[in-house]
């Protein structure tokens, strides 16, 4: 069986406690999406290595002096 968004959500919902917000429900919803989103960015070699980004603000920085 395919897990679906839907599935997903009421499980996340489920594992929140019967005092969860609307504010917690929704955050919780957010961050699983940012993270699929992100481990597809992965999986479709859309990343940047940390020493690119770690030059390219480093190099940022030493303009803005």
């Amino acid at each position: 069986m395919a897990t679906t968004a839907k599935h997903i959500a009421r499980e996340l919902i489920e594992q929140l406690p019967d005092e969860a917000t609307w504010e917690d429900i929704l955050y919780t919803l957010y961050v699983r999406q940012q993270v699929e989103a992100g481990l597809e960015d992965v999986a479709a070699g859309r990343v940047t290595q940390h020493e690119e980004v770690e030059a390219e603000l480093l190099d940022r920085k030493r303009r803005a002096s």
